[in-house]
């Protein structure tokens, strides 16, 4: 069996983005941590900033940019004592990849990881649920190019359904969500029998209310926790 021992490093988690998001990245975190008392767990620091502008509104041109918010809080991590940084929300991305190589420490790549995740789950390509904003900013599509990888996209309607389960998870209704995601990835099989990459952070939680098997899903909050681990945790041979 093969044991794992934590480095020291520390990790400081920006969320907020939404609150239930953040919640369930932390939830999985000690959850999937291979660790059996207290102190074998990570120390964490964490920022719910809840205030910081909208950012699909942001992508589209419509609101105010959260990209000085977002570089600032991520360096108040850094001075906090944060080593590696991770942000459970995927649209921020839009606004992370212009300033992350001057960040004083390394960030965990939500799309990244995500899109390698799926890749590692089925070479053939899987489905993209994300926000309105992410779909139109390229970055998974980006990277899924980056890795030779294939992403299939709903149509307008379906991304629309997508965007009603976010907008209920965010309101705390977890069972109209798991119900819209439901009949939404149903369709989608129908069309094509991929995985689903659940490229929101709040849509892991639409999908796990949905009652839809689990192996089929690419959860970008699973994603991003278990990159987190493998930067937290060495080997012990």
């Amino acid at each position: 069996m093969t044991k794992y021992k934590k480095n020291g490093k520390k990790l400081g988690v920006l969320g907020g983005m939404g609150p239930a998001a953040a919640a369930e990245f932390l939830r999985q975190l000690a959850a999937k941590c291979p660790a059996a008392t207290d102190q074998e767990h990570p120390v964490v620091y964490m920022i719910g900033d809840c205030e910081i502008p909208d950012r699909s509104t942001a992508i589209f041109g419509k609101g105010e940019s959260p990209a000085p918010v977002l570089e600032a809080r991520l360096r108040q991590l850094c001075d906090m004592g944060a080593e590696v940084l991770a942000v459970p929300c995927n649209t921020a991305h839009y606004f992370i990849d212009d300033f992350k190589a001057a960040l004083p420490q390394p960030l965990v790549h939500i799309i990244e990881e995500t899109v390698l995740a799926a890749q590692r789950l089925n070479t053939e390509g899987a489905w993209m649920l994300s926000t309105h904003g992410t779909r139109a900013s390229g970055l998974y599509q980006k990277y899924a190019d980056k890795h030779g990888y294939t992403l299939y996209l709903p149509n307008e309607e379906q991304a629309e359904k997508a965007q009603q389960a976010i907008f209920y998870v965010k309101a705390g209704e977890l069972d109209r969500a798991g119900a819209v995601t439901k009949a939404l990835v149903e369709e989608l099989w129908r069309e094509r029998d991929l995985p689903v990459m659940t490229a929101c952070t709040e849509l892991p939680l639409g999908y796990a209310a949905s009652g839809l098997p689990l192996d089929r899903e690419v959860s970008s909050i699973g994603a991003l926790v278990d990159a987190c681990i493998r930067m937290l945790y060495d080997e012990v041979k």
